[in-house]
């Protein structure tokens, strides 16, 4: 779990970042879930789009996606989630205390 001080230094970090994931019309689907599995591997911290067809509750949306790929949700803005995990071997993000 996130405190507020390590959701602050993610959301900078993730300021810049490309959105990696796209979710359509067919939501959480399980491809869907093993490329977030993928993209969080490689990144630790990644930036999910959500198309218009996403639905509308965008807050559960984001925590069902960060609940489904093991990560912390760090911030839904409009239509673009922030998701984080670390990575188990060898961490590339240092989170402040």
């Amino acid at each position: 779990m996130l405190n507020g001080k390590q959701r602050r230094f993610l959301r900078g970090l993730g300021h810049h970042l490309d959105p990696v994931v796209m979710v359509g019309k067919d939501g959480l689907s399980e491809g869907l879930i093993a490329s977030l599995d993928v993209a969080l591997e490689q990144h630790e911290l990644i930036k999910i789009k959500l198309g218009e067809s996403a639905g509308s509750d965008r807050r559960s949306i984001g925590a069902a996606l960060a609940e489904a790929a093991n990560g912390d949700l760090v911030q839904v803005l409009g239509r673009t989630v922030l998701v984080y995990r670390r990575r188990a071997k060898d961490p590339q993000i240092a989170l402040p205390h």
